[in-house]
C-alpha cells in the first residue's frame, strides 16, 4: 500500500457516518464495511432517533433509509436541513423502493440517492466520495 492510501485512510478515520435504518441486518453490513475502511460509523433505527443523533454528533454524512418506523427519510431529512446545527450535513438517501430521479432528491435536500439492495463497498464509495466533496468544499470556504 502506497502513502496515499494511508493519508486517505487516516482522513477517513476523523469522518463520521451516521446511518439512519430499521433493518438491523443493514446497519451491520454496512457500518462493519465502513468501519474497516478507517470511518467511526453510529447508527439510529428510527428517525426521531436520527435527528437526536445528528443533533449530538455532527456526522459528516448521514445514510438515510427513506422507510422508518415512527417517521419517514424524507421528513427526517426536511428536519434535519430546516435546523442551523445540521442543515449542511450531507444526506444520502437508501431505498428498497423506486429511486426518485436524483432532482428531486436534492429539492427534497438529499446529497444523492442509491436503491437497495446495495453492496458494501459502493457504500464505501459514495460515503468517501461525500466526505471528500465535504472536505474540498471547506477547504475552498476557508481560503
Amino acid at each position: 500500500m502506497d502513502n496515499d492510501h494511508f493519508a486517505r485512510r487516516a482522513k477517513r478515520s476523523a469522518a463520521l457516518v451516521l446511518i439512519i435504518e430499521d433493518y438491523q441486518d443493514c446497519c451491520d453490513l454496512y457500518g462493519t464495511y465502513l468501519t474497516l475502511l478507517g470511518f467511526r460509523v453510529v447508527t439510529a433505527s428510527a428517525g426521531l432517533e436520527g435527528i437526536r443523533l445528528a443533533t449530538e454528533r455532527h456526522p459528516d454524512v448521514i445514510l438515510m433509509d427513506l422507510n422508518l418506523p415512527d417517521i419517514d427519510g424524507y421528513e427526517v431529512t426536511r428536519r434535519l436541513k430546516s435546523a442551523d446545527a445540521t442543515r449542511d450535513i450531507p444526506v444520502v438517501a437508501l431505498t428498497a423502493e423506486n429511486l426518485p430521479r436524483a432532482e428531486w432528491l436534492q429539492r427534497a435536500g438529499f446529497e444523492s440517492g442509491v436503491a437497495k439492495p446495495i453492496l458494501p463497498e459502493r457504500v464505501g464509495e459514495i460515503v468517501t466520495r461525500v466526505v471528500q466533496e465535504r472536505a474540498d468544499r471547506a477547504v475552498t470556504s476557508d481560503q
